[in-house]
């Protein structure tokens, strides 16, 4: 396509901003549909399933809703990469509002062809992306987006044909990454009924633990490696580094372009691999199946590891043993909460004889790794789709 059929609008000849609800919100079990900065900035649409939730009042419903083509852009940061971070509605959602920290921009000029799904992903290329992170830059101290500096920005739009063809090409690898996650949140499910079945209810035995079972603790069942404080592991001369993983690369399942980066020549039991247990036992308390590529392990995360019991087994229970360990760092914080290791000698688990663990395993471990094997299967997925992005908008820049 020529890029003379290509036709550059400023956003503010096509949209309109409001800012999202200013005032703090608190999350409630239940509510109405809250959109997050944190689902925002992760997400390249609303997802169907939204859980967080907010107490809000029919005006701010209407005030602050969110309809199919509506795109939230994050308006504030501490850090240039975060500022300008978009995520589209692809359908109505009723009640919905969003959060202060983000801008919801609506289409006013219906003259226009514009297809949303195409402007969210010219939005998130890193062409495109450079635009807000020069305008970042010149903030003094945390950056924050105008209406004005948003609606300044211009983009490019081919045929309306055009937008949506582009727009299909990257969504069918979205859609794809979508199925693997709604496959995965089934299975998670499934798993955690089959695990409380078994091993808290016990309802295969009346209700009651079968005598000939074992009782026993986390630190019977796995080994719990601390990382290394990476800051003394460093890349040396030649070496290509390996990416560091924290706190912030486990919530977030990957390690960015931004990640610190370690040596690759610490010790093995220190490199964390595709579908790894890791738990993190300070700050942000959580339990993950890594699977974000090969990483060095930073302190404040447990490598959980076992040469008696099958991955499945360490982990149902590491996790089942959670949302105790978050109340005891809550109680305890006076700056980050943390749990210490005798917690995992105090956290009871049940241990079933060889024939009943088979029986269990047979159920649970296909699941496991179907989980890790889809999570692997996204990454490829998004590291496709975010080098075919500016190729497909190459014209468009």
């Amino acid at each position: 396509m020529s890029k003379t059929e290509w036709k550059e609008y400023k956003l503010g000849e096509i949209y309109e901003v409001h800012n999202g609800l200013s005032k703090g919100r608190e999350f409630f079990g239940s509510g109405y549909p809250f959109i997050s900065f944190s689902t925002v900035f992760n997400k390249w649409f609303i997802p169907e399933i939204i859980t967080d939730f907010a107490q809000t009042t029919e005006s701010e419903q209407e005030s602050y809703s969110i309809k199919a083509g509506d795109i939230l852009v994050t308006r504030t940061s501490e850090t240039a990469d975060e500022l300008g971070m978009s995520c589209v509605a692809l359908r109505d959602i009723p009640n919905a509002t969003y959060n202060g920290f983000c801008k919801r921009m609506r289409q006013y000029n219906k003259d226009v062809d514009v297809d949303s799904k195409y402007v969210g992903y010219y939005m998130r290329n890193p062409e495109f992306r450079k635009k807000f992170q020069a305008f970042a830059g010149s903030m003094s101290t945390r950056a924050s987006l105008t209406n004005d500096a948003l609606l300044g920005l211009t983009i490019k739009l081919p045929p309306l044909a055009e937008q949506q063809r582009i727009a299909k090409i990257l969504s069918s690898l979205d859609d794809k990454i979508e199925l693997n996650n709604a496959i995965n949140r089934n299975l998670e499910e499934q798993a955690q009924a089959i695990f409380k079945n078994w091993f808290i209810d016990f309802e295969p035995f009346g209700g009651k633990m079968p005598e000939d079972w074992k009782n026993g603790s986390l630190s019977d069942i796995a080994d719990y490696l601390n990382g290394l404080a990476m800051q003394k592991f460093r890349p040396k001369n030649e070496e290509v580094g390996l990416p560091v993983l924290k706190i912030k690369e486990l919530r977030q399942g990957f390690a960015g372009e931004d990640a610190e980066l370690c040596s690759p020549n610490i010790k093995s039991e220190y490199i964390v691999n595709d579908g790894d247990v890791i738990f993190s036992w300070s700050g942000s308390l959580l339990v993950d199946l890594w699977c974000g590529g090969k990483c060095g392990l930073n302190q404040h995360l447990f490598k959980v590891t076992s040469e008696r019991y099958d991955k499945w087994f360490y982990y149902m229970w590491t996790k089942h043993h959670l949302d105790r360990f978050i109340f005891l760092a809550a109680d305890k914080a006076t700056t980050m909460g943390h749990i210490k290791r005798e917690e995992l000698d105090k956290a009871e688990v049940c241990i079933p004889t060889k024939a009943d663990y088979n029986k269990i395993g047979s159920s649970l471990e296909p699941m496991i790794e179907t989980i890790i094997a889809k999570r692997v299967e996204n990454q490829r997925l998004t590291l496709l789709r975010n080098k075919l992005l500016p190729k497909l908008m190459s014209n468009s820049q």
